[in-house]
């Protein structure tokens, strides 16, 4: 067999144009395999929607780091999943699969050895199978309840042996699912977000509670009183707010007096206002956050408005906290993904 019948030039020198060839190659691959999924990806979406336990996940070689990423992804969007050793599973971890699961079985060929001895004590077990593979007469393709089979595809490796194609269409296959199961759970931003409470994601798709200042740390006084009045009493020590937060006589934020606006005073040369009231010279109707919105929103309104705090307000109008941008240093502006922040659902482009 000639190993460099690739779809592309393998005689190509230029890293650039190879890379390319690569990438396009199993793009590729990509449309071809999506026009193939059938009735049985229902089928397979259908046996992880109906069944009780987990998803047991599982490969051997190349394919186990293609199975370890699905269950990752199946775990981030709403369906229970883990990863299961293929060989570790025939001496022990196999008492981690309880009945009630579904094993997703990875296998290129569908007859490797550890596959054939995993597949029998499976069945023993009362698993349904769902195997992505690209052969539909061999052990693991007989014992599928679901098979989602991609036929023949060219390995992108100049020899055509190295896993590349292969592993790229499982891994797509595995995504699309993942995300069709969450797409039909209705699988929510707020969902998300609770599996995902570190890092900048899961920051700026958390509670403007959880990073609010709060307590003694707020600066709050009177719209009535003098700046001066206002200055002395809202003075704390220690992590300080650079903003007051001004109410009126219900206690509902009537306005927002900042150490900038302090700043810009001063700069006049007259310091008469120090005994005006505050209400003069403070900001009305600032910018606020609702108690329970989330922080990319608030992240939104501090970058769109150009203000360093963000006052937040419960739903009768009264302050419970503020956001300090001084805390907030290092968040982004932006969520990766694509979500609808209408329908607050996973989404998929057209």
């Amino acid at each position: 067999m000639d190993r460099l019948t690739i779809g592309f030039d393998t005689t190509a020198n230029d890293a650039l144009a190879f890379g390319r060839q690569v990438v396009r190659s199993e793009a590729e691959a990509l449309f071809r395999v999506a026009e193939m999924l059938s009735g049985s990806f229902s089928q397979a979406v259908s046996l992880i929607e109906c069944a009780s336990g987990r998803v047991a996940v599982t490969g051997v070689g190349k394919c186990s780091a293609i199975a370890q990423k699905l269950a990752a992804t199946m775990n981030s969007t709403g369906t229970r999943a883990y990863f299961l050793d293929a060989t570790a599973a025939m001496h022990g971890d196999l008492g981690m699969v309880h009945p009630d699961d579904v094993a997703v079985v990875l296998s290129h060929s569908g007859s490797s050895e550890e596959i054939i001895r995993l597949i029998p004590a499976i069945k023993r077990n009362r698993n349904s199978i769902i195997a992505i593979t690209s052969q539909t007469d061999t052990p693991l393709a007989d014992a599928a309840g679901a098979l989602l089979c991609y036929g023949t595809v060219q390995e992108a490796c100049p020899l055509t042996l190295a896993p590349s194609t292969s592993t790229t269409v499982m891994l797509a296959i595995g995504d699309a699912l993942a995300l069709t199961i969450a797409h039909r759970k209705r699988f929510s931003v707020e969902q998300f977000a609770a599996f995902h409470p570190a890092g900048s994601l899961g920051r700026k798709l958390a509670r403007v509670e959880e990073f609010m200042r709060t307590g003694r740390e707020l600066r709050c006084a009177a719209s009535s009183e003098t700046v001066r009045s206002v200055i002395t009493k809202s003075s704390r020590r220690g992590r300080r707010t650079g903003a007051v937060m001004l109410l009126d006589q219900t206690g509902r934020l009537e306005g927002l007096f900042t150490d900038s606006d302090l700043a810009r005073l001063f700069e006049r040369g007259d310091e008469s206002f120090l005994d005006r009231p505050v209400a003069e010279v403070m900001t009305r109707d600032p910018w606020t956050a609702p108690a329970g919105s989330r922080m990319e929103d608030a992240l939104e309104l501090l970058r769109k408005n150009r203000i360093s705090e963000l006052p937040v307000v419960a739903q009768d109008g009264r302050p419970i906290g503020i956001l300090d941008i001084t805390d907030l240093v290092g968040l982004s502006q932006s969520v990766d993904g694509d979500w609808d922040a209408n329908s607050r659902e996973l989404q998929f482009a057209a």
